[in-house]
């Protein structure tokens, strides 16, 4: 079987030695919808991508698509293909590798958690669950109706999730179950059917009076009231802030001196919108900082003690992202294990960091 990616004939077909989009090629692109907003690493990223998977985005096959980014103030493009172009990815590699493959039978979940092998109601499935067997391992992969189904500015159900929500569901857990199978394969690219949820309106937030006797939601908590504000402990939060705020090691260490003596190294705390680890943020925060260290003896503190392997793992991984051109790292990263990077042990950030070392050698 061929390898080489040219699907498309003339001059828009894609060699696998390029390194930048023909003229040609980059005005192809703009007709079919990429505008001025992309960033030349985007392109670049995109290009990689469509030489690794060998799809072929003039015949449609992967897509580049814009979608608004209030923290970037820009466009941000990402990488998107069908639920069949994640198959016909995935039965090239194991025809390649003479590997095996299959899959068990599609579970659809109710909304009082039990499963079914055919999907009968007219209702949309709480959840689906698609388990991919590839040369005889599992990867089984849960998707939730209510984390992908595409909404209008109504909040009403549109596309073909309001036709097909069973199908749809299965196909996004198809998709996770595929990219758990095949993680360097299909890293940095998703389905149109994960992504459509992407468009749905940003919630509007409905103002009206509080009524006597009422409590305020909106008001800023006192000294005297709760110290857990959603889920998160104030004092944690409060440390966290202080760490954010710092431009010295010395103050994080302090942080984390008095995180530690109180026992909320493993509190949850909000930074930068992410639900993180307080005792792996500010380890992760005084690094960053990188200021000279304080001596050993300095309140029972060392630096041993305070270097976090996960975190030195963790710095590898993002170092081996960007050399890979996976702009998306955070994101991969939970969808291929089930949790975020800050809640990753050693063994599954180097496993990652080995997938894109791979990954960035064979570009």
């Amino acid at each position: 079987m061929s390898t080489d990616v040219t699907k498309t004939a003339g001059s828009l077909a894609i060699r696998p030695d390029q390194t930048v989009w023909t003229p040609e090629q980059a005005a192809a692109l703009q007709q079919g919808g990429i505008d001025n907003q992309v960033a030349p690493a985007e392109l670049s990223a995109f290009l990689h991508l469509c030489q690794r998977t060998r799809l072929d985005p003039f015949s449609r096959q992967i897509y580049l698509i814009g979608r608004w980014d209030n923290r970037q103030k820009r466009k941000v493009y990402t990488p998107q293909t069908s639920i069949d172009g994640y198959r016909v990815i995935a039965h090239r590699v194991v025809a390649a590798a003479e590997h095996t493959l299959g899959y068990e039978d599609i579970l659809w979940c109710d909304s009082s958690g039990r499963w079914y092998d055919v999907w009968l109601s007219d209702e949309a499935p709480a959840a689906a669950k698609v388990v991919v067997v590839r040369n005889g391992q599992r990867f089984p992969a849960v998707a939730k109706y209510s984390e992908y189904v595409q909404r209008g500015k109504d909040d009403k159900v549109i596309g073909l999730w309001g036709k097909m929500p069973a199908t749809m569901t299965a196909k996004c857990a198809e998709a996770l179950a595929l990219r758990m199978a095949f993680p360097h394969d299909l890293a940095g690219v998703y389905t149109a059917e994960e992504m459509a949820q992407a468009d749905n309106p940003e919630p509007e937030r409905h103002l009206r009076s509080v009524q006597p006797g009422e409590a305020d939601p909106w008001a800023t908590p006192g000294p005297q009231e709760s110290a857990v504000v959603k889920g998160r402990s104030l004092p944690a939060q409060q440390l966290a802030d202080k760490a954010t705020d710092a431009t010295d090691q010395v103050v994080v260490k302090d942080a984390y001196r008095k995180a530690h003596a109180d026992g909320l190294l493993t509190e949850t705390v909000k930074v930068d919108r992410e639900l993180l680890e307080l005792g792996a943020y500010l380890i992760a925060r005084g690094n960053e900082l990188a200021a000279p260290a304080p001596k050993a003896q300095d309140e029972g503190i060392t630096d041993a003690e305070f270097t976090d392997p996960a975190a030195e793992a963790e710095q590898r991984l993002r170092a081996a992202a960007a050399a890979a051109g996976l702009d998306n790292l955070d994101e991969e990263f939970q969808r291929s294990y089930g949790l975020p990077i800050a809640e990753a042990g050693v063994q599954q950030l180097t496993e990652m960091t080995g997938i894109l070392a791979g990954s960035a050698g064979a570009a």
